[in-house]
């Protein structure tokens, strides 16, 4: 790749970065893309709640978005994982864990977040499959069925609501003892969702499929589908190291045009966005593109 200033480095070669990048690529700016080719949901086996995609593998939309934004000549693609960060006179400075660097006026960061799974057998093989965390993602494919939520408290509370409305075979495993209150308990009982509170020690399952839930007291309760949040962390920790604020619940804090709290460094996608799918990081890649290039025009009219 011939080294040159770009305009832009996008750093995350997924559905929002692809999505920034035609939007930039079309407004006729010098863009690189970073990828290390790790997707968040590279276990999921198909994709919903996308219109036109609906049903199709998110290795065949990613692919067949990055053959469309290859075809404009003013993009470019680094296959690799960028390590560092800095702030220069002219924009930043970004270095390749292979050591190449590249320089560009912004930066968008499209990296996601990782989702941090409990040492919990069987939760790993099966996350992403039939431990879900979005209903409107996936809870389509497994409605009317027996079905678990993971989760205590307020959010197991919300969650079970959240889920009741695609099945009515519905327990909540607190996992421990509950933390819910006494109204949000009866609540959930006078809708005849079951509260267990007994320890998880694995899930059982095959290739990926949710078979039982096998408790520490040798206890079990057989489904098809299990709601799960886990806690997250960001998947790249340069926004951080360039100074970019978070939220309180671990997300790039940013502005109605998507600007992180440091200028000229923008974010799209999960790293920002707590309603986690496909569509909406497209919908987000897509005006992030825009917002970059506004301000770039804006600048070289000041």
């Amino acid at each position: 790749m011939q080294q040159k200033q770009f305009e832009v480095i996008i750093i995350g070669g997924s559905y929002s970065g692809l999505s920034a990048a035609m939007s930039l690529g079309r407004s006729l700016r010098q863009v690189l893309v970073i990828d290390s080719g790790l997707p968040c949901n590279r276990q999921t086996p198909h994709s919903h709640n996308f219109i036109t995609q609906d049903g199709e593998k998110p290795q065949v939309i990613s692919a067949k978005a990055k053959i469309q934004v290859d075809f404009y000549d003013t993009i470019q693609f680094y296959n690799g994982l960028a390590v560092s960060a800095i702030k220069t006179e002219k924009g930043f400075e970004v270095k390749t864990e292979s050591g190449k660097v590249f320089t560009a006026r912004k930066i968008l960061f499209a990296t996601g977040v990782k989702d941090l799974l409990p040492e919990i057998k069987g939760i790993a093989d099966c996350w992403g499959i039939s431990i879900l965390h979005c209903p409107y993602c996936h809870g389509y494919e497994v409605k009317k069925e027996k079905t678990a939520i993971i989760a205590n408290g307020e959010m197991g509370f919300e969650y079970a609501k959240l889920i009741s409305n695609w099945t009515k075979d519905l327990r909540l495993i607190t996992n421990g003892k509950s933390t819910l209150t006494s109204e949000q308990t009866q609540i959930l009982k006078k809708h005849q969702i079951e509260i267990i509170e007994d320890e998880i020690d694995s899930v059982e399952h095959e290739n990926g499929n949710v078979r039982e839930i096998i408790f520490k007291n040798q206890s079990k309760v057989s489904v098809k589908a299990i709601y799960f949040r886990p806690p997250f962390e960001q998947h790249c920790k340069l926004p951080e190291v360039l100074g970019c604020e978070l939220t309180e619940q671990g997300l790039l804090k940013v502005d109605a045009m998507q600007k992180t709290t440091i200028p000229g460094i923008f974010a799209s996608g999960d790293n920002f966005i707590q309603a986690r799918s496909v569509a909406m990081a497209v919908s987000s890649g897509s005006f992030a593109g825009a917002s970059i290039n506004r301000e770039l025009i804006d600048e070289d009219f000041s």
